[in-house]
């Protein structure tokens, strides 16, 4: 029986209830997950406009900062179902071809321009936008810039011209930026830029390399988060085990490609599929027969299963807590700084993975959010209250629908509070002592070295 309902879902790709369990009704089967639903969302193929709750609060709140993580945009395959012709996608970036931006022509000559940019290390050495015929693994696409174009439009609109957050004159101190090494996070980071800051001037453009996915800097030694990340890639295991349904599916698949079932497990073929999906491209053939929506529809299935049983076991929250304790504290050091009244980076962009995103949205107990779609985007506003200059206020965002009062530490404020927002010293309680009470520690070296009684 499915005792997770699933209810329509906004246009911002959040569902209020679908984590919440009710008791079943045994007269009505409830509806399942729709695999193919959720493939589109995951697509984010830019067609409407888009809605968004960023920006807004009382009229007598001044903004005083905003940091965004990004997941980059939609991208080319990272592995290859072995035996099939690769997906004909081309990653030329042509204007005319949908989907399309009124600024893709202006990005792409302004990136063209942009030695002037000071990049860290190994991403001096990358290209600043897409361009080949035939797409290589990994690489952004047009589509995965244009949702990056009109990431940073949306945010532009309303921190730029709204909020006035940043000067026509700002300064590359006034920014912060940071991407992992991959050129697909370097663009998609560029993308969103180019339009949140029209025609920049790329001398102040400041781009820091990022080696790890999680962000984890110089504070990444922690024994017990791959512990947990063990242990969680164990859940992973057995839940596939226990599902027939997926092992039939991979067997007729790899009868179909005239490979062992093993060696097509170990392809990830839903990554490539999606591709296939989210492109609109029909699934390989071979002589012996095609690959199909049902195929698909199966191992997307039991991909959402897998989030779902995630979210209720404890493992990978544990993990969670323990990756991403180094990105939140430097968030929270800076939002306390500025908070000060000192002159710190006002904006900040974070270009990131879904390895990156989804286990923030975890440990922050935003549990009712999906899975990071392409060009997700996780936004954290700081907020002064002008009537009490002392008082500062933060507001989390996803995908641009307000989740502050999701969080594990803002649950109950929501009750008690006239404010639509949540208080900064909620979140720096959160990051510097709360997330290590349930490992029975006071410190993240502690949590790192000592296992949970």
């Amino acid at each position: 029986v499915h005792l997770i309902p699933v209810n329509p879902v906004r246009e911002d790709g959040l569902n209020p209830k679908s984590r919440k369990r009710i008791m079943p009704d045994l007269l009505t089967e409830p509806p399942a997950i729709d695999p193919v639903y959720e493939a589109h969302v995951y697509c984010n193929i830019p067609t409407i406009a888009e809605r968004s709750m960023e920006g807004h609060a009382p009229h007598y709140f001044k903004l005083v900062s905003v940091q965004v993580l990004i997941r980059h945009g939609d991208r080319y395959p990272l592995y290859a179902i072995p035996k099939t012709k690769r997906p004909d996608i081309d990653c030329m970036l042509v204007p005319s071809r949908k989907p399309s931006h009124p600024q893709l022509e202006a990005f792409i000559k302004h990136m063209s321009k942009g030695s002037a940019a000071q990049m860290d290390g190994s991403l001096s050495s990358l290209p600043h936008f897409p361009s080949h015929s035939l797409c290589e693994m990994g690489e952004l696409t047009q589509t995965g810039v244009v949702q990056h174009l009109r990431n940073g439009q949306l945010l532009r609109e309303i921190y730029i011209n709204k909020h006035k957050l940043l000067p026509s004159d700002w300064t590359a101190k006034q920014l912060y930026l940071e991407t992992t090494g991959k050129s697909r996070t370097l663009q998609s980071a560029l993308a969103l830029l180019y339009t949140f800051l029209p025609d920049f001037d790329w001398k102040k453009i400041n781009m820091r390399h990022q080696w790890s996915t999680i962000f984890c800097s110089g504070s990444c030694d922690c024994p017990m988060r791959n512990h947990y990340l063990e242990e969680e890639q164990r859940r992973q295991y057995s839940l596939r085990v226990k599902n027939s349904n997926l092992e039939k599916i991979y067997v007729d698949m790899a009868k179909i490609v005239g490979i062992p079932t093993r060696q097509l497990r170990a392809s990830n073929p839903i990554d490539s599929l999606l591709c296939y999906f989210c492109h609109n491209v029909s699934f390989p053939c071979t002589k012996a027969g095609c690959i199909g929506m049902e195929h698909f529809k199966v191992i997307k299935r039991h991909q959402l299963e897998d989030e779902r049983e995630r979210q209720e076991k404890k493992l990978y929250f544990l993990y969670a807590l323990l990756a991403t304790h180094p990105l939140l504290n430097q968030t929270v050091n800076r939002l306390q700084r500025i908070a000060e009244g000192k002159k710190e980076e006002v904006f900040v962009l974070y270009s990131a993975h879904d390895v990156t995103l989804s286990p923030v949205l975890s440990a922050l107990g935003i549990t009712e959010a999906r899975f990071p779609r392409f060009a997700a985007r996780l936004v954290f506003e700081l907020w002064q209250d002008g009537k009490r200059p002392k008082e500062h206020f933060i507001r989390i965002l996803y995908n641009g629908a307000d989740v502050t009062f999701q969080t594990s530490f803002c649950k109950d404020h929501y009750k008690r509070s006239s404010k639509p927002m949540c208080p900064l010293e909620k979140l720096v309680n959160f990051v510097k002592r709360d997330m290590f009470l349930i490992f029975n520690s006071t410190s993240y070296y502690e949590a790192c070295h000592r296992r949970a009684l």
